[in-house]
């Protein structure tokens, strides 16, 4: 399994947004300059968030993005899951897979079955607010 350019960005723009929550709503213009990312991949992420309802929208001058939750409600997980459509080692253990013909038989399920299981419980482990904890401790660690 590799998380792609789209879901490391995505989980880039969430920890940014939860780091500025309390600015109210914020640009992807600014998201954009301080992640180093560019402003139109920002916002094809944004309409895939905006279809999921992780987001709140603001249009207009002072316009722009805010979590629709707190940063403990979200988990690492959830917004890998969306943006990259699932998290699986293997096509059989996707949530929404087919029964394979073969997974009375494979000698290898439980080994997928085991890290789908490993991945998702680590990844829905850490929110964004873990997140904002330990940048926030190790940015105290260095200015010490």
């Amino acid at each position: 399994m590799r998380i792609s350019t789209k879901g490391r960005y995505a989980l880039s723009m969430m920890v940014d947004l939860a780091q500025h929550q309390e600015d109210g709503y914020v640009s992807l213009r600014d998201v954009a300059e301080r992640q180093g990312i560019s402003k139109k991949y920002l916002e094809q992420i944004v309409l895939i968030f905006n279809r999921s309802g992780v987001l709140k929208t603001s249009r207009g001058f002072q316009g722009g993005y805010r979590l629709a939750r707190s940063p403990g409600e979200y988990t690492v997980g959830e917004i890998l899951r969306i943006t990259e459509n699932g998290l699986s080692p293997v096509p059989c253990v996707d949530e929404n897979a087919e029964v394979c013909e073969r997974s009375a038989v494979c000698p290898t399920l439980p080994i997928w079955q085991g890290l789908n299981r490993v991945i998702n419980d680590y990844l829905d482990g850490i929110t964004l607010q873990n997140l904002l904890e330990q940048y926030q401790a190790s940015n105290e660690a260095v200015s010490r």
